[in-house]
């Protein structure tokens, strides 16, 4: 992705909005590129945050239904029923907060679920996927049976019933590297020209290189519950879960 759109995101999931500049319109895929943004795009399974731009001097609100990566920054798609703003446009941006948090909760609560499974079993991601409140995570397993089910979900809670510290950090790409176990995905996802690696760390359980947006605290998840399993090969498993309030 360019430099063109500062991605506030990265660095501080709780900001809701921010003033931009708009700095380029692409009329055909109704995408607006700002220089600056608090909206996810979507990517890495996490689907894009929704909001609003409001248009400084005339006060008009053009609904965001959601933002993807593009070469220029991310483009933030507006509603049909909605006037694109101009090059030069200064503009307010808010996020849909609650459907924000919702898939944060959940995002955190995948990386508590990984490091259970790494800590215990080893066992590398093969694949994944999440929408509001509920995801999806396919592990490198043999065997997933209902015990093993059960003592996952168990060790999962307590990880996030103990509060640990969500931290986020920019790093050179040779320094995250010296990392053990920074690549928690069978095949290493990251572009081979990126310079520097984004790795968000639940201390004392998981640390690994990712691009979404995290909660602060694992308390904050609420809790989690595996309600489904699906064998996808011989060594590929599957659990599928849903977020609990506790």
């Amino acid at each position: 992705m360019s430099d063109s759109t500062e991605l506030i995101f990265q660095t501080d999931a709780y900001a809701r909005e921010c003033a931009a500049v708009v700095l380029a319109v692409d009329a055909d895929a109704r995408g607006v590129v700002l220089c600056r943004t608090v909206v996810y795009p979507r990517g890495g399974g996490q689907p894009s945050d929704t909001g609003t731009l409001t248009i400084a001097g005339t006060g008009e609100e053009l609904l965001v239904v959601s933002a993807v990566k593009t070469a220029d920054g991310v483009a933030h798609v507006i509603g049909p029923q909605h006037p694109l703003p101009r090059v030069g446009d200064k503009v307010q941006v808010r996020i849909d907060w609650d459907h924000r948090y919702r898939l944060m909760r959940t995002h955190s609560a995948l990386h508590v679920l990984c490091g259970v499974v790494f800590r215990d079993f080893g066992a590398l991601v093969t694949g994944g996927n999440m929408e509001i409140d509920k995801a999806r995570m396919d592990f490198e397993l043999e065997d997933l049976s209902p015990d093993r089910v059960s003592a996952i979900e168990a060790a999962a809670n307590a990880e996030i019933a103990a509060g640990r510290e969500i931290r986020v950090r920019i790093l050179p790409r040779d320094e995250a590297f010296q990392i053990p176990d920074l690549i928690r995905t069978k095949i290493n996802l990251l572009p081979e020209g990126i310079v520097d690696v984004r790795t968000v760390e639940i201390v004392g359980l998981d640390l690994q290189a990712d691009g979404g947006t995290h909660v602060a605290n694992t308390r904050e998840i609420g809790g989690l519950r595996v309600i489904g399993t699906r064998s996808k090969g011989r060594i590929n498993k599957r659990l599928e879960i849903e977020l609990v309030d506790q």
